[in-house]
């Protein structure tokens, strides 16, 4: 192969979506819908309670694009939207292609995203590319990256929430709370940071076989009495806040 061709079958290459996972049917990822998941590589965070750690650390093995059309393309008529999680998926250099060409199959779309590119973000909505947005929010600013376990620039969680605010389609913010972590003070400081958006959710921190941090695997959680009790200092901050 010349050197020509080399560097033209890098770009192509590169260009391509890395898909680690799919989840081929959820009644609980998209809200009101029929959906397929699917799980993009690579993640610019480590979150330590992370359950997907060979996706997070870009060592999944890849899924050939062509798998995830066909699927797609045989279950036009039995699920109604598809999931973009990961990972992060706003890291993925052909996202707005491949979210063309899924919703050329009339499918609803969904976001789930940490926030750390509001650029993509933005540009996403306003091609009118998404249906719902799920966002992180992993801590209050100033204890950010003690949660993500990354350096991190807390402006563009905040623009990225700014983003959603202001835009016309569904949304909500999430947080994976636990005590390891988070205090009773951080959970209400971290509702402070979103307060006025329409839906929050508080998600139980679930220990599982394999996480991103292996000294996470006998973390406790809160008890959902305790969770109770903290979401009632902020709950009328939002039209919708529950625990899951």
């Amino acid at each position: 192969m010349e050197p020509a061709e080399k560097d033209l079958y890098c770009v192509v290459i590169l260009s391509l979506m890395l898909i680690g996972g799919i989840q081929k049917t959820t009644l609980v990822d998209y809200p009101g819908k029929v959906a397929a998941t699917i799980f993009t590589i690579g993640c610019n965070f480590r979150c330590s309670f992370c359950h997907n750690p060979e996706i997070v650390k870009g060592i999944a093995k890849v899924i050939p694009e062509k798998e995830i059309w066909d699927f797609l393309e045989s279950r036009r008529n039995l699920i109604d939207a598809v999931c973009l999680t990961g990972g992060e998926p706003t890291l993925q250099s052909d996202i707005f292609s491949f979210i063309k060409k899924i919703k050329a199959l009339g499918y609803a779309v969904k976001l789930d995203t940490n926030g750390l590119k509001p650029e993509v973000l933005a540009k996403l909505l306003n091609a009118d590319l998404l249906d719902y947005v799920a966002m992180d929010i992993k801590a209050p600013w100033d204890k950010y990256h003690l949660v993500v376990a990354r350096k991190v620039d807390v402006e563009k969680i905040k623009e990225s929430v700014g983003i959603l605010k202001n835009s016309n389609i569904p949304y909500e913010f999430r947080s994976t709370i636990l005590p390891a972590l988070h205090t009773p003070e951080d959970i209400v400081a971290m509702a402070r940071q979103i307060k006025g958006a329409p839906k929050y959710f508080l998600q139980h921190f679930r220990p599982a076989l394999s996480l991103v941090n292996e000294s996470f695997l006998d973390k406790k959680p809160f008890t959902r009495k305790e969770l109770i009790d903290i979401v009632q200092e902020f709950k009328e901050w939002f039209e919708v806040c529950r625990i899951r």
